[in-house]
């Protein structure tokens, strides 16, 4: 149960709630976010919901059965909008595109990426600072002064900049020069990091996990909004199973059946769901038919010199050819009537 509050309602009436709800064998947590005030209410007792819904205080109350309550479609009747400034919105039924190298290298490398989505007309631009490498010997990324150096370029030409937080401490730091803080598939179950990141406010990216369902990718969201932050996305990047064929196997399912239960932002990861550069394109247009809300891939100059992830990323060619692409589909979507 999700009980929505009056914007002015006062601490003795929010007492009020709680002690009733208690009496009814119900467990309450008050959750303020920045887009309002929430008591979530669970419990198995049966009972009429006019009774709170008329109560001082109440603006409108929800009975909601799926165990994440706050990011369940079920109470929420308009889509989530991540709203990051300068006419860039992030919703359900549009398309947002977000591309760049898995990891920021040095400056010539950014200022040619920039130009490069500027010539696109994508809007945000992706890529990893602190990177989380299966090998320790492997390029782990130039740090907080690669991003200040990163934003600053991006600033310039008007891009938004999205990337991967992987520890509570980093919050801080990186939170003045990104956009949209990204929790890689690593730490999706990170419960520590989620809940720190549910006391800012800032856009947060929540990619699935490398075996998570599409339910744990849902609890994970639901620890953030709990937390206080309600500016979510969710990304599906693919999932570890038993074929060999590709890196990771792309769930195109799990695209419909996440907007069907959350009223959150849904964004498909091409580069991570196959590994495969020469097939991230046609997994692309598949996920925006699918109904997702954007994509977020890899893109570097010469992809075979990139410091990581250089077998997934496409060129910038390929790159221009692909959001042209998958606006095209785009359209076709809404023409079908299937957004």
């Amino acid at each position: 149960m999700i009980i929505q509050l009056q914007p002015e309602v006062s601490s003795q009436e929010l007492r009020d709630l709680q002690d009733f709800l208690n009496q009814i064998s119900y467990k309450t947590k008050q959750v303020t976010t920045q887009k309002g005030s929430y008591l979530v209410g669970i419990g198995k007792r049966e009972f009429d919901i006019r009774t709170v819904g008329f109560m001082p205080g109440v603006k409108d109350i929800h009975k909601v059965s799926d165990s994440y309550k706050l990011v369940s479609r079920k109470w929420k009747v308009d889509p989530t909008t991540v709203d990051l400034g300068d006419g860039v919105t992030i919703s359900k039924g549009s398309l947002t595109l977000m591309a760049g190298p898995c990891s920021i290298e040095d400056e010539d490398q950014i200022r040619k990426t920039v130009d490069h989505l500027v010539e696109s007309g994508i809007q945000i631009m992706r890529g990893g600072v602190y990177k989380p490498r299966s090998s320790p010997y492997s390029f782990r990324g130039l740090g907080l002064e690669g991003l200040k150096l990163w934003h600053k370029i991006a600033r310039e030409a008007g891009i938004k900049i999205i990337s991967e937080v992987m520890r509570e401490a980093q919050i801080t730091d990186m939170y003045d020069y990104v956009d949209i803080f990204q929790v890689g598939a690593r730490n999706t179950q990170n419960f520590t990091l989620l809940d720190e990141l549910g006391k800012i406010d800032k856009p947060v990216l929540i990619k699935r996990g490398i075996s998570g369902t599409i339910d744990e990718l849902l609890y994970s969201a639901e620890y953030v909004f709990s937390g206080g932050n309600e500016k979510l996305i969710l990304c599906e990047r693919g999932i570890r199973t038993y074929e060999t064929s590709s890196r990771n196997t792309f769930d195109i399912n799990a695209i419909p059946i996440l907007k069907e239960k959350t009223h959150l932002p849904v964004i498909a990861d091409p580069s991570h769901g196959i590994g495969i550069r020469d097939y991230v394109p046609a997994i692309a247009l598949a996920s925006v038919m699918a109904g997702a809300d954007g994509v977020i891939y890899e893109t570097h100059e010469i992809p075979h010199k990139a410091f990581s992830d250089g077998q997934q990323t496409v060129n910038f060619n390929q790159s221009h050819k692909l959001a042209s692409g998958l606006r095209e589909v785009y359209k076709l979507r809404k023409e079908l009537l299937l957004n």
